[in-house]
């Protein structure tokens, strides 16, 4: 019976298969390295467990370099090692046996003629292998078995017999499977005991280091940025990687070539349409095509575009199968970049009209159960804007075209809105693209074009939505009040806003904490314009307040920018100056982008550093090269601008310059009480510094109560005009309730010693002096002195007031009759740390290079460069190219 399932037993081994062939030896031979081949320590080191654990799996997508790998460990070897490439033996559990024993016996492993070889080429023996497994427990050292493209066995009973001589032969078999798919063998048991070796896909990926290397075996040596942006595109694919290392070696430029070129057009695509698609069958392949169009995809996705059922099935076989399909986890799944890259190509040349039709269908499903920027990109995709837009206005997604990490993304999608789409929702994003780039004109004109076809609708059963709409007009309305200086344009705004929060789902609200966050920052601007303090500060301290993370980092700056002004404006300085610290921070802890230091808190901390007379640090910071952002280009903004800028020129001695400054025209609907009152004290002490107290004085004949800072100024003029009386009425009017601080305080109390000192009370003016010094002293003020005029000079020179003086007004005792002393400006901090790209640039910048060849070296656009530039140049408090590189000498970032 045995003859009739084994061949007689022979000394040698048999030199024909079961079918009666000769056995093929390329099948045993250890496949050959190619010149270029890169040897990796880490891998190989990997592998030599091996040794230690009876199963050994290099599980990967094809080209990932499974079979090099192995084969380079395995020709290192000098034990006894047998290979056997197995896509020969699909024809029964017979061949398979016949060629693993010819293997094993050709490797030097001495098997006894009575274990024998299969006879039938479909069947197997049992006592075969249990002879086999016997002969191989009894061995003193293991052999080693490396079957390749072991994929290729497909056969379950092949797999059981494997696993069976596997157990059986205890510490005589190491066995190691190269393979695209997981084997149909009890993985799960040998990694609960410790003896399973795994190599897949995540660790053949070559490293950017490894790349590098690979390319200058192949003769090229690119930047590591260039280096590293092939690893990402390729996902470090051993094979994408050494086919355009070939290709580019043939091109006149090849790092140009390895940034630009297109996948579908090289032998990348070549291997993969061979080796992965055209493996599939045609409805796998039809699947794959289709997904192409999305950067991510379910089942359920995949089958909307398939309009089929069993699309999630067969994603998960395609990922178990090592296909180009990655697994994200809770069943999504993506494409490797560059077969996505080459089946997008194929689709357009097999089915030029689908791609649109595709990206509506993952569109409406997006928009049903996934993501909105996903929505957005799908509905742009397929060239349906009013869809786009719905999606956008009905999710009460609006604000993201201002704010957070989206912004840019939006802006840039709907640039490209086509003119002809016409729905309220498209009006309404063309307004809100525009009022972003404070473009009131057009802004207004969609806007008004959007509630006129709002107001003719009917809400019905589509309340949600068109409420939705209806408080996306109102979000602009109180933008456009902010804009134009119109207070009661933006309280119009927040009251309707208030009545049609009713209509809108909870959950949309929660979904977009920016919405209201920019509601109420508008608000508190346009109450700020109108000099509303309190009012202004209740509802942008809600917004500053807030804790929703990267949504709300720009609204919440901007809250805090102008919570920051409100403190200034009201004398204290140290609040200002902190509230303007964080709003300048805010942003970039959540990695979004600053494209300007110019706003708000910039000129907070500019008028500060002038009260505290750190000139050049104010000039940094007012520096006009800086640029603004748009959203930022409002009246409050641009009255903070020129009052400080003035009070600089001032500060500097060009009164005519300070003069021409303050009275530059702020464009707003209503004027601002706070901004006349600054503009109007600023251009007195102007006309004062040139001798003319009658003008000065007139400027502020009219000064409301709540304007301390310019009661304080009309009595200075009033003195200097000889006018003692009047002064000290206007400083009467000062009400000392703890609401203004020292920069108001310190000059209030001066004014009042120089009264005395004209009555003839230097005792009185002495301890009004002293008073001035303490309470200058905690914020470091030193303009109130320097202004303050030659009288005095003699009383920081007497015990007392000198010594509260040393160390900051003056470095130590005045010489008597001497002038008071400049403070000598230390270098200006560095505002925060630079980011990991600030100091790439800075490095490039040392090397003197131009912003378009950092922006090649980097991989980034010139943009991005500028941005990564203004944002290093403020945190350095510099304004030039040279002076950022010496400034990051001194305090070694270079």
């Amino acid at each position: 019976m045995a003859g009739l399932e084994e061949s007689e037993p022979d000394s040698e081994s048999p030199h024909a298969d079961p079918r009666g062939d000769p056995f093929l030896p390329t099948r045993f031979s250890v496949p050959g390295r190619p010149v270029t081949f890169l040897r990796r320590e880490r891998l190989t080191t990997h592998l030599d467990e091996a040794l230690r654990t009876p199963l050994t799996m290099v599980n990967g997508a094809a080209g990932a370099g499974k079979t090099l790998l192995v084969a380079d460990w395995a020709a290192g070897r000098q034990d006894c090692l047998a290979w056997l490439t197995t896509d020969a033996v699909g024809q029964g559990p017979g061949m398979f046996w016949a060629y693993a024993l010819h293997a094993l016996r050709g490797s030097g492993v001495a098997l006894p003629a009575d274990i024998g070889s299969p006879a039938d080429a479909g069947s197997v023996a049992p006592g075969l292998l249990a002879r086999l497994a016997a002969e191989l427990s009894m061995r003193d050292g293991p052999v080693v078995l490396v079957l390749d493209d072991y994929d290729r066995v497909t056969d379950p009973e092949i797999a059981e017999q494997l696993e069976f001589v596997l157990h059986h032969a205890g510490r005589g078999l190491r066995l190691i499977l190269v393979t695209r798919t997981e084997p149909l063998l009890p993985l799960h048991r040998y990694r609960a005991a410790g003896e399973l070796t795994e190599i897949r896909g995540a660790e053949l990926a070559f490293t950017d280091d490894e790349a590098a290397a690979l390319l200058e075996l192949h003769g090229l040596r690119l930047p590591t940025t260039a280096v590293g942006a092939l690893v990402e595109r390729t996902r470090g694919w051993a094979a994408g990687l050494r086919l355009c290392a070939l290709a580019a070696r043939e091109s006149p430029d090849p790092q140009t070539y390895l940034k630009e070129f297109e996948a579908d057009r090289t032998t990348v695509a070549d291997f993969l349409l061979a080796e992965v698609l055209k493996r599939q069958t045609a409805e796998t392949q039809d699947l794959l095509l289709r997904v192409s169009v999305l950067e991510r995809f379910c089942g359920d996705l995949a089958n909307a575009l398939t309009e089929r059922t069993d699309a999630g099935s067969t994603l998960a076989r395609l990922e178990r199968e090592n296909g180009f399909v990655e697994h994200l986890g809770h069943a999504w799944y993506r494409l490797h970049p560059l077969f996505a890259e080459i089946l997008r190509a194929h689709l357009r040349a097999r089915s030029p009209c689908l791609e649109p039709e595709l990206h509506r269908r993952a569109a409406q499903w997006l928009r049903r159960s996934g993501s909105l920027l996903e929505t957005l990109g799908h509905g742009a995709a397929a060239g349906d804007w009013e869809f786009a837009a719905a999606a956008l206005v009905d999710d009460l997604a609006i604000g993201q075209l201002f704010t957070g990490l989206p912004s840019d993304d939006l802006a840039e999608l709907f640039s490209r809105m086509a003119p002809e789409a016409r729905s309220p929702a498209t009006d309404l994003v063309r307004a809100a693209r525009e009022l972003a780039e404070c473009d009131l004109a057009h802004g207004l004109v969609h806007l008004r074009d959007a509630e006129r076809s709002l107001a003719r609708e009917q809400p019905g059963a589509d309340l949600p939505e068109w409420a939705a709409a209806r408080l996306s007009c109102a979000l602009l309305e109180a933008l456009a009040g902010r804009l134009t200086g119109s207070p009661e344009r933006a309280e119009t705004a927040m009251k309707a806003a208030g009545r049609l929060r009713e209509e809108i789902p909870a959950h949309l609200l929660d979904r977009h904490p920016e919405f209201l966050a920019l509601l109420m920052t508008h608000l508190g601007s346009a109450r700020l314009w109108a000099g509303s303090f309190e009012e202004a500060g209740a509802a942008l301290s809600a917004v500053a307040g807030s804790s929703d993370g990267a949504a709300t980092a720009l609204p919440r700056e901007d809250a805090l920018a102008r919570l920051a002004l409100i403190d200034y404006l009201n004398g204290w300085l140290g609040r200002a100056e902190s509230k303007a610290r964080a709003a300048m921070t805010e942003r970039e802890r959540y990695g979004l982008a600053r494209t300007s230091r110019c706003g708000v808190e910039g000129l907070v901390l500019a008028a500060v550093a002038v009260d505290r007379n750190e000139l050049r640090r104010a000039g940094t910071l007012l520096d006009p090269a800086g640029g603004e952002d748009p959203a930022l280009r409002d009246p409050v903004t641009a009255a903070g601008r020129s009052i400080a800028t003035a009070r600089l020129l001032l500060a500097h001695g060009d009164a005519g310059a300070a003069l021409a400054a303050a009275e530059s025209v702020v464009p707003a609907d209503v004027p601002s009480p706070w901004a006349e009152g600054q503009r109007a004290l600023v251009a007195s002490a102007a006309h004062l510094a040139e001798g003319r107290p009658e003008v000065a004085a007139g400027l502020l004949a009219d000064v409301p109560d709540e304007q301390a800072a310019c009661l304080v100024g009309a009595a200075r003029a009033h003195l200097a005009a000889r006018r003692p009386a009047a002064a000290e009425e206007f400083l009467d009017r000062v009400r000392p309730d703890g609401r203004f601080g020292p920069a108001v305080t310190v000059r209030a109390t001066l004014v009042r010693a120089e009264v005395a000192d004209a009555a003839g009370d230097p005792a009185t003016a002495r301890r009004l002096v002293a008073e001035a010094l303490q309470e200058a002293r905690r914020e470091q003020l030193h303009r109130p002195f320097l202004e303050a005029g030659p009288w005095i000079r003699r009383f920081l020179d007497v015990p007392s007031p000198r010594g509260l003086a040393a160390g900051w007004i003056i470095p130590g005792s005045t010489p008597h009759g001497g002038g008071l002393p400049q403070v000598e400006e230390r270098p200006p901090p560095v505002v925060e740390e630079l980011s990991p790209r600030e100091c790439d640039v800075l490095r490039r910048l040392a090397q003197m290079m131009s912003t378009e060849e950092i922006a090649a070296d980097l991989y980034v656009s010139v943009n991005t460069v500028k941005t990564h530039l203004k944002s290093a140049y403020r945190k350095l408090s510099v304004n030039r190219r040279s002076e950022a590189v010496r400034r990051a000498r001194d305090v070694g970032i270079l």
